[in-house]
């Protein structure tokens, strides 16, 4: 009995020493490397080797720098609002980094039980070590899936973390814009509201007709309607926000500059299309390994005698659409090629529609102040006529409504800009670090 307990030892022992022969690297010192033991280099060599391997994604991702400048409003915002982000895509980079961690030791042994009754009723229990020998590449492709699993989440953080400061500077901006569209309008009606005293004196002198008083009040109303517009889009914007943030954003204001200097960056959505690529020809090699034969190595021992085979195992029989099938998964993986070409060639002419956008109204930013400066030296040459009895009131107004939208033109494109900007740095994944993500 205790021969045979040493016989099933020695046996169930010697697959593993078969596993590092035969695993999918394809030499020892990887297993040895795997296991942490040394094995012809030295832990600096280890090192340098484990860094080498590491996810040119992931690096890119770790990479990228925030353009927000820090104490800026921005960056106040930002740090806000990611302090209470639920974070559901770090807890699946979690698990998708558990399922990796689990898959690279796929090339292990497996070891079970059997217990099961003879046909002279006695009990056998017996320990079955299955080792597989081959399998057309299998183990190696379910590691390059999870790999690619934990990439793909790692890129779905990114993506959600830099769409949650977009979103939330972005209600900021609505906010800001809001507050300075009442501030104008307080501005604009303060001054309306002189020439409404002086064409009512005039209008109580008979000097004046009533129509252009009407005409007057009808466009103070115009502008009280504006403002309260502008006053509700800001408590809307920052009520929003604030349910987005971790602390109170009263007290922040003010728009920040920020410069976008990242035509080498990678976008986002270019790196997501590369990683699900990776996924899906990863997955195209596991369906092909599943229409082939491996070959497996079982041991098994316990209280009946000890036993070491080799076997074919195969997850189906052949048939008539393995042929087809087989053909299909190279199809897969020229299809996930294509699209990382199509996710370049969109992103691409997504990024060059933001820089056309942005250098467009930059120039419009400019011509927009020139036409305010001259639209108030007019108002100004206008109202010194009419302090010397050349010009009408109405003459005035009219100029004077003309500076003012040449004003709210100046505020649109303002924000405008500021949006684009806001834009771009999301899509480059440039509004987080990504270290600290």
């Amino acid at each position: 009995m205790r021969f045979t307990r040493l016989r099933t030892a020695i046996l169930i022992c010697t697959l593993p020493l078969i596993a590092g022969c035969i695993m999918p690297e394809g030499s020892l010192g990887s297993a040895a490397s795997r296991l942490g033991l040394p094995y012809g280099h030295t832990t600096q060599d280890a090192a340098s080797k484990s860094k080498s391997s590491q996810s040119q994604i992931i690096d890119q991702l770790q990479s990228r720098w925030s353009v927000l400048p820090p104490d800026s409003s921005y960056a106040q915002v930002a740090e806000a609002v990611l302090a209470s982000d639920a974070q559901v895509a770090a807890a699946e980079l979690r698990a998708a980094k558990l399922r990796s961690q689990a898959a690279s030791k796929n090339w292990l042994p497996s070891l079970g039980s059997v217990i099961s009754l003879t046909s002279l009723g006695d009990l056998v229990a017996n320990l079955v070590l299955d080792q597989v020998l081959f399998d057309n590449g299998r183990a190696k492709a379910q590691r390059a899936f999870a790999a690619a699993d934990v990439e793909m989440a790692a890129v779905t953080l990114s993506l959600d973390t830099n769409a949650r400061v977009y979103q939330a500077l972005n209600l900021y901006l609505q906010a800001q814009k809001g507050g300075e569209i009442a501030h104008q309008s307080d501005v604009v009606l303060a001054e309306m509201k002189k020439f409404q005293w002086i064409m009512n004196e005039r209008v109580k002198g008979g000097v004046s007709d009533m129509s252009d008083l009407n005409i007057l009040n009808q466009k103070l109303a115009e502008i009280e309607a504006e403002r309260s517009r502008g006053g509700q889009n800001q408590r809307s914007a920052l009520a929003e926000l604030q349910a987005m943030a971790a602390r109170p954003l009263d007290t922040i204001e003010g728009q920040t500059e920020i410069e976008i200097i990242g035509s080498e960056v990678v976008p986002l959505s270019v790196l997501e299309a590369q990683a699900a690529e990776r996924r899906d020809i990863a997955s195209a090699k596991i369906d092909r390994s599943n229409e082939l034969p491996g070959l497996v190595a079982r041991a098994s021992g316990g209280t009946s005698d000890p036993s070491l085979e080799v076997g074919v195992k195969s997850e189906r029989f052949f048939d008539f659409g393995t042929s087809a099938r087989l053909r299909a998964g190279k199809a897969a993986q020229t299809v996930a090629n294509r699209q990382v070409e199509q996710a370049k060639e969109t992103a691409h002419r997504r990024m060059q529609a933001y820089l056309q956008d942005l250098t467009s109204a930059e120039q419009q930013l400019s011509e927009a102040r020139a036409l305010r400066k001259q639209a108030w030296n007019n108002f100004t040459l206008f109202r010194r006529q009419y302090e010397a009895g050349q010009r009408q009131v109405m003459d005035v107004v009219g100029v004077y409504e003309s500076y003012a939208r040449q004003q709210r033109r100046l505020l649109e494109l303002k924000y405008q800009i500021a949006q684009f900007k806001l834009q771009i740095a999301r899509d480059l994944g440039l509004l987080a670090d990504g270290a600290k993500i």
